[in-house]
C-alpha cells in the first residue's frame, strides 16, 4: 500500500468525489489509493468509503490550512467547488484560490479541475437578452469556476481542467422525474427546446476522472469534457417512456419561464439553459462522448442508466424543498404554448429569443468537436445537492 500513489479527493462524500474513491477502490492494482476529504468524518458515507479501504481525513473547503494537510503526502487531488451550498460566486473564487494554493504548497504532481465554461466569454455583460445577475455574471455558478480555471495555472500546478455534464441521477434528487398533470398524463420538461442536453450517470464522471488519472501526464494541461449521451429532451422523454411503460410528453418551456419563477438561483438557472441552448454547437462540442469511453468503457447512456434504475426516481424523496419541484399543471396553466402538441419552442421569450453567436473561445478542448452538447444544471455536476 505504500507504493501507491494517493489521490486526495474533495467533496468525497459527494457525487463526483464519491464516484472517484469507489472506482480508485475498486481496482487493486491500479497504483493509487483514495485519501476522501470530508468535513464530517463520522458520517455515513464517510463510513462507507472507509470500508471500501479510503483513508478519510477531515478538512474543509473555506479553511486553505486544512486543505493543505489534506494534500500532504499526495500525488494528485481531484478539486470541486460547492456553489449551491452558498451560492455566492465569491466564495466559491476564494474556494477555488485556496485549493490552488494549497495543491502547490503540497507540490501535487496531478490536479483534476472539476468545472464548467465562463459564459460571459460568448454573452458580453452588456448584452441585455440575457440579463446580467449580480452586477458582473451572466451564470454565476458557471462563471466563477471558469475564471477559477487560471487560478491552478498561475501557481504552477500541472492540472487537468475537465467539463463534466448533467446527472441522470437527478430524476432521483433533483425532482426533473416526470410529473404527471391534471390529466393525469405524465410530462418531462426542460427549458432547451430542441437543443441536445449532454449527461451522464454521477458514478461514471468519478471513474472518468479516474482514468484521467491512470493516463498519468497525458492530460496535464489539457482541457477536456465529458458525457455519457447527448440526448434532445424529446428523446429523453421517449426513453422514460420506454422505461416507464406509458407515454411522457416532453415539455420545452423558455429559459425565461426559469427566470421568473422566484426561488433562491431561478435567475441563473434560466440563464444557464439559454446559454446551453443558444450556444449548444459549442457547448456540446465541449464533451465527446467517444472521448469518455475511451476513459471510461463501463459508460452508462441515458437508456443504460434507466436499465439499471428502473422506476425508483418516480418514488424517491427528493433532496430539494417542495417549492423547488417543477409543477406541470402551473406550467400548462400559464404556459399552454409548451405543451405537448404545441411547437418546443416558446416565442415568448421577453428578452428577445436566442443569442447570436460571437467566435467562440480560444480554449484547446481535447475531444473531437462532433455533434453532441452538454448540459449542466446545478445539481448535476459533481457538487453537493443543495440539502448537504
Amino acid at each position: 500500500m505504500s507504493d501507491k500513489k494517493i489521490i486526495a479527493v474533495l467533496g468525497a462524500t459527494g457525487a463526483q468525489g464519491g464516484g472517484l474513491v469507489r472506482a480508485i477502490q475498486a481496482d487493486p492494482n491500479g497504483g493509487f489509493i483514495a485519501r476522501a476529504v470530508t468535513r464530517d468524518v463520522g458520517s455515513d458515507k464517510a463510513k462507507e468509503l472507509a470500508a471500501l479501504g479510503a483513508e478519510v481525513v477531515a478538512a474543509d473547503v473555506d479553511d486553505e490550512e486544512s486543505l493543505e494537510r489534506a494534500f500532504e503526502g499526495a500525488y494528485g487531488a481531484f478539486c470541486v467547488t460547492f456553489f449551491w451550498a452558498h451560492l455566492s460566486p465569491e466564495k466559491e473564487l476564494a474556494q477555488a484560490a485556496a485549493m490552488a494554493r494549497a495543491a502547490k504548497a503540497a507540490g501535487l504532481r496531478h490536479v483534476i479541475w472539476s468545472t464548467l465554461e465562463d459564459t460571459r466569454r460568448w454573452v458580453p455583460l452588456d448584452d441585455d437578452r440575457m440579463p446580467t445577475l449580480m452586477e458582473k455574471y451572466k451564470v454565476p455558478h458557471f462563471d466563477a469556476k471558469g475564471e477559477a480555471n487560471s487560478y491552478f495555472g498561475e501557481q504552477g500546478v500541472p492540472t487537468t481542467i475537465l467539463h463534466t455534464s448533467f446527472y441522470w441521477d437527478n430524476l432521483i434528487h433533483f425532482g426533473m422525474e416526470p410529473q404527471r398533470g391534471e390529466d393525469g398524463r405524465l410530462a418531462f420538461s426542460l427549458p432547451m427546446g430542441d437543443a441536445k442536453l449532454p449527461g451522464m450517470a454521477a458514478e461514471d464522471i468519478g471513474r472518468c476522472a479516474y482514468g484521467i488519472f491512470k493516463a498519468g501526464d497525458q492530460y496535464i494541461g489539457q482541457t477536456v469534457g465529458i458525457a455519457g449521451g447527448h440526448p434532445t429532451g424529446e428523446e429523453m422523454a421517449e426513453s422514460l417512456s420506454r422505461s416507464l411503460g406509458e407515454e411522457v410528453a416532453y415539455i420545452a418551456v423558455e429559459p425565461a419561464v426559469y427566470r421568473g419563477l422566484g426561488f433562491p438561483g431561478a435567475e441563473d438557472l434560466g440563464n444557464m439553459f439559454q446559454f446551453m441552448r443558444d450556444f449548444n454547437d459549442d457547448h456540446c462540442g465541449a464533451r465527446s462522448v467517444d472521448f469518455s469511453r475511451s476513459l471510461n468503457p463501463a459508460l452508462q447512456s441515458f437508456d443504460d442508466w434507466l436499465a439499471r434504475t428502473g422506476t425508483s426516481y418516480l418514488d424517491t424523496e427528493k433532496n430539494v424543498p417542495p417549492w423547488l419541484l417543477p409543477d406541470v399543471a402551473v406550467i400548462r396553466r400559464r404556459f399552454p404554448a409548451t405543451w405537448p402538441g404545441r411547437s418546443p419552442r416558446n416565442a415568448g421569450d421577453r428578452r428577445g429569443g436566442s443569442l447570436a453567436r460571437p467566435a467562440p473561445p480560444t480554449d484547446r478542448h481535447l475531444h473531437s468537436r462532433g455533434r453532441g452538447c452538454s448540459g449542466i444544471p446545478p445539481c448535476c455536476r459533481g457538487e453537493r445537492l443543495p440539502t448537504r
